[in-house]
């Protein structure tokens, strides 16, 4: 409240400071909050292509691995995956969006050619070989939504601290601090007008005791030294 500050101008410099700081970072943050905004809505773009990639490879690959149990039978194409001898290696690295630490995921021995995978020409089919090429886009696909999704709520949570924080200023700090200036502002000028009446006063009585000593100074002159008669 205002009421709890001490109206003095030391005071008042020290508000003045922090509302000039306070002013700056609310301007700081607004500009932050913007700019994350625009970068969430890209990253919201490309998520939203990528879930959309992610669905159709998962019906192309659930697709060609039921074509390939129906012509090959369940235990070829068990047999097919049970062969794989190299995983696919994930690495993470991280990059920085206007102060935003995001995932940066690399990927390496996902798709593979025929001879890496595994089971070898003779005990393969074209069914079989369809399914691992969909299954190795699927995966693909699987890791950039995964970079992007974490990227994208990563993002939406430091927008919302940052809108938090310039409602903070807008709305709590900022008002306070203008209340307390305009307080301290008043009372200074109540304690001016106050000092500026008490000098008149001061001056006015002096007159007074100052004319007040002439006319009995002249009163006990003319006492002392009366006109001689004629």
């Amino acid at each position: 409240m205002a009421k709890d500050v001490k109206p003095t101008r030391k005071n008042l410099m020290a508000i003045e400071d922090r509302i000039e700081l306070s002013e700056r970072g609310h301007d700081t943050l607004e500009q932050k909050r913007d700019g994350l905004i625009m970068e969430f809505m890209d990253i919201l773009d490309q998520a939203q292509d990528v879930r959309s990639d992610v669905s159709e490879n998962y019906e192309t690959a659930q697709r060609k691995i039921d074509m390939a149990r129906a012509m090959e039978g369940d235990v070829a194409v068990r047999g097919a995956a049970a062969a794989l001898k190299e995983h696919p290696e994930i690495t993470t690295q991280s990059k920085n969006i206007m102060g935003v630490v995001v995932p940066q995921i690399e990927s390496s021995k996902v798709k593979k050619s025929l001879d890496e995978r595994g089971y070898g020409l003779l005990g393969s089919s074209a069914r079989i070989d369809e399914a691992a090429d969909a299954y190795e886009e699927l995966l693909e696909k699987v890791i950039l939504a995964a970079e992007v999704e974490t990227a994208m709520k990563k993002m939406l949570t430091e927008i919302e601290t940052t809108k938090r924080r310039v409602n903070a200023l807008e709305f709590t700090l900022l008002p306070r601090l203008y209340e307390n200036q305009e307080y301290i502002e008043q009372k200074l000028e109540e304690q001016e007008r106050e000092e500026i009446f008490r000098l008149k006063k001061i001056k006015a009585k002096k007159e007074e005791e100052e004319k007040a000593e002439a006319e009995a100074a002249a009163e006990t002159a003319a006492i002392e030294d009366p006109e001689p008669a004629d």
